[in-house]
């Protein structure tokens, strides 16, 4: 399988999933100004939204969007427990988690990105992303991860838009679960091995 990604994107979530369940898959990286891959490839040909991430699967076909790229690689591995079984109401919850981060968490980031973007446009979506991040907060100060004591595909989409609150000067110091869950998921060794191979970090 082939990952298309962009630096600090969202993609890195289904980069860790795949890591953690130990899934073979080659990344791609692409230029959104110019949606080009990293060989010239243009990416609207692959994906026509121009959004990342997108899998291309084996038999040539392309996934997009994490809510369903992220649930698709979990299934591929279910040893890995990185989600609940189809047909149970703890898989009902993880589709729920992962409406609410890409439709109030990642939505919520999208303004700010944007330099033209009024600042009484701006003041707005930081204070509804603190008004989520609450949310989440409460959540994580009853358990280590969004659904429960183990680790899924929720938490690693949750901590790859967190980490964009750092480029938008988004303040959530106030949220101390949030933070510590955030050090949680930074130190594990499939997320370390997907934000090197995506030039996050380095040696």
């Amino acid at each position: 399988m082939k990952l298309y990604y962009a630096p600090q994107s969202c993609a890195l979530a289904p980069h860790i999933v795949a890591v953690e369940a130990g899934l073979p898959i080659t990344a791609v990286p692409v230029d959104i100004p110019s949606l080009r891959t990293a060989t010239g490839q243009d990416y609207l040909a692959i994906n026509p939204k121009g959004f990342v991430p997108a899998l291309e699967l084996d038999d040539g076909q392309i996934l997009t969007e994490n809510g369903a790229v992220l649930p698709y690689l979990a299934d591929l591995a279910p040893d890995a427990g990185l989600a609940p079984p189809n047909g149970t109401m703890a898989r009902t919850r993880l589709h729920e988690a992962l409406h609410y981060l890409g439709t109030d968490i990642h939505r919520g980031y999208s303004p700010l990105f944007r330099r033209d973007t009024p600042a009484p446009t701006r003041e707005e979506r930081q204070a509804s992303l603190r008004r989520h991040y609450a949310v989440l907060d409460a959540q994580l100060s009853r358990s280590a991860f969004l659904l429960g004591d183990r680790f899924g595909v929720a938490d690693a989409y949750l901590f790859a838009l967190t980490r964009w609150a750092e480029l938008i000067r988004l303040d959530l110091s106030a949220f101390a679960h949030l933070q510590a869950f955030q050090q949680r998921i930074a130190a594990r060794p499939a997320v370390i091995a997907a934000m090197r191979a995506q030039g996050l970090i380095y040696e």
